[in-house]
């Protein structure tokens, strides 16, 4: 597990007389009480020692943390494999390893260190000290560090490389995963997540120096270095200004009677939320009183995802309704994603999907883009992207509007990449998106911002009931234009990682080996595209137009019909989600009929695909 040469401050003969007859589990205890100054999680791993519980010491200690989707994330506590003090500190000696060699100039530009709000107290692990442990690793090698004196959202990370020509940055988070979890997210100097090689080439670094060097433990470092530097002032301000570009109706936003409720689900949205509103014009919206200060323990919701939809709005709905507010936005803790939910007619409250929202982004940012171009603008160098297994709804506007349309992989961290590529080639890009409720609006920011989402569909809304238009009737008049596309993603729970490859296996050997299964049910398949292996049907040389990516599971299935299905595993979550989207066009329009179709189609996919009595696939809960 890690560096030659026997650990130096823990008594061997205790270490010995307590063997557990297997070689490389003595060694990786051995090294994990010599390093470990954390006296709780060292508690963990001592007293699973003494109790001879061989088995999970080996699952800790056994293997380490790897980049997934969203950087490095998994449950607090001790353990090579788990999020705690010594496995930030490795992470970022290997970080500071690798990037001493990109770059020359690195001890000049610096670095950026930002962090939520999460904690557990039976590990000693919170979001801050993990983020002091990162800036004193960097700060005893003589790198000056910009650490934020508070939480922050995670958008302001990667502004705040782009800002301040940062050589890269780290945002202590979890997101929306539950309180159990942290993680430890990495961004270039261009202003996007880390992708490919540098991920891997991180890795190897990391696994070249385990051993913290001195001063590595130093956390207060960030109080007494010359080095560090608090960036939250500077940051906070040039954010709200650069907002302001991409706000096009403040004389409206101004003057409107329109409420909006907010809720930051306990995370670090309130503050920042607030001073956005301020930024377009807006009265501030009403925060949700249990949840608008941070809370690692997320104790009003059962999970800390907006994405589970009216079950955890309920405070706010209700709060709305007592304060007769129209529409209700909803951060994540990390305040990167939002969800929007609006009172309908009826009193029923609609919680709009991250495809729906999408739809209404995509028209809003494109329309304003046309209101106030200049009059030799090309909109054939306007561009909006979304993730493949997102809504092709913006694919639809770009054929009938003449703008270009992509789509990468999952996770905004391809995203992000791309649109840096596409600015540094004089294109202009208005929006993208993730399904689960990630968006980017305008470019300041190269990931996605629950934040300025916030206000921009306030400002929508503000300026669609100047027309007596609610969202929800703005969206059905988009499909009608453009065509529906109807959508719906949900998974299930799979603790046990062999049945997930078998299931995988199986779809890519279904009827003999290397055959693909040319129909779900009653329902004929079209074309395959199988980004772990590079395979895709519809190309004339059958390999993938998308980059493979071997470490996760993604197949997607073309219908005869025009539905489009994703079956894919999550790179932050033992879960395997399915996203299935019917693509009708105008003159389609009968919604029930369509609903209809996707819903049949759905229940063959799982029936035929992924068969969770037989798997032992635990159902998402309602």
């Amino acid at each position: 597990m890690g560096e030659r040469g026997a650990p130096g401050d823990v008594n061997s003969n205790v270490l010995i007389s307590r063997s557990t007859g297997d070689a490389q589990l003595d060694r990786a205890v051995w090294q994990w009480l010599s390093w470990d100054k954390n006296e709780k999680t060292k508690e963990q791993i001592e007293s699973l020692l003494q109790n001879g519980n061989h088995s999970e010491l080996r699952n800790r200690l056994c293997c380490r943390l790897t980049f997934g989707t969203a950087g490095l994330r998994s449950a607090m506590g001790a353990g090579f494999c788990y999020i705690n003090d010594l496995t930030v500190i490795q992470s970022t000696q290997g970080i500071y390893k690798y990037l001493e060699r990109c770059f020359s100039d690195f001890k000049q530009r610096g670095f950026v260190v930002g962090y939520d709000t999460r904690g557990q107290v039976t590990s000693n692990c919170s979001s801050k000290k993990l983020a002091k442990l990162t800036a004193a690793v960097l700060l005893a090698k003589d790198v000056p560090v910009y650490f934020f004196s508070t939480y922050v959202p995670t958008p302001f990370v990667p502004y705040a490389v782009q800002q301040l020509k940062a050589v890269a940055g780290v945002m202590i988070t979890a997101s929306h995963n539950r309180k159990e979890d942290n993680g430890y997210k990495v961004y270039w100097e261009n202003g996007a997540q880390i992708t490919s090689p540098h991920d891997k080439e991180i890795i190897k670094c990391i696994e070249e120096c385990v051993e913290p060097w001195n001063g590595s433990w130093n956390e207060n470092l960030v109080d007494t270095s010359p080095l560090r530097q608090d960036p939250l002032k500077q940051i906070c301000d040039c954010y709200m200004e650069d907002l302001k570009k991409i706000c096009y109706h403040r004389e409206l936003n101004v003057r409107t009677n329109l409420k909006f409720v907010h809720t930051s689900f306990h995370g670090v949205g309130h503050d920042y939320v607030q001073l956005a509103f301020k930024a377009f014009g807006f009265q501030p919206p009403i925060p949700v009183p249990e949840q608008r200060d941070p809370d690692p323990d997320f104790s009003t919701v059962k999970c800390p995802n907006p994405e589970e939809g009216e079950s955890v709005l309920e405070l706010s709905l209700r709060l709305a309704e007592k304060e007769n507010a129209k529409v209700v936005v909803a951060t994540d803790p990390d305040a990167d994603r939002l969800a929007v939910a609006e009172q309908q007619e009826n009193g029923c409250w609609k919680v709009f999907t991250g495809n729906e929202l999408a739809a209404l982004f995509g028209w809003w940012m494109f329309s304003c883009w046309k209101e106030n171009c200049c009059e030799d603008a090309d909109v054939k160098n306007i561009y909006m992207l979304a993730t493949t297994v997102s809504s092709k709804i913006l694919r639809a506007i770009a054929l009938k509007e003449g703008f270009n349309f992509e789509e990468t992989l999952p996770g905004f961290k391809w995203i992000g990449s791309r649109v840096k590529d596409l600015l540094d080639n004089g294109k202009e890009v208005l929006f993208a998106f993730e399904e689960s409720i990630g968006f980017m609006c305008g470019t300041s920011v190269l990931d996605k911002d629950g934040v300025s989402a916030a206000v921009v569909i306030a400002e929508m809304a503000t300026y669609l009931d100047g027309k007596n238009l609610t969202l929800a009737q703005k969206l059905i008049e988009i499909y009608e234009t453009y065509g529906y596309h109807i959508s719906k993603t949900s998974y299930f729970l799979c603790y046990d990682p062999p049945t997930i490859k078998r299931i995988f296996e199986k779809l890519r050997n279904f009827d003999g080996p290397q055959s693909y299964p040319s129909s779900c049910g009653i329902y004929s398949i079209l074309h395959v595209r199988d980004v772990t292996t590079g395979y895709d049907s519809s190309q004339p040389n059958k390999k993938s137009v998308l980059p493979v990516s071997k470490s996760s599971q993604m197949i997607t299935f073309t219908f005869q019909n025009g539905c489009v299905a994703t079956l894919r595993t999550s790179g932050t979550e033992p879960k395997i989600k399915y996203y299935a989207e019917m693509c009708a066009l105008p003159e389609q329009s009968d919604r029930t009929v369509l609903e209809e179709e996707l819903q049949k189609l759905i229940e063959a996919l799982i029936e035929n695909f992924l068969e969770p009595d037989k798997n032992g696939l635990i159902w998402r809960s309602a």
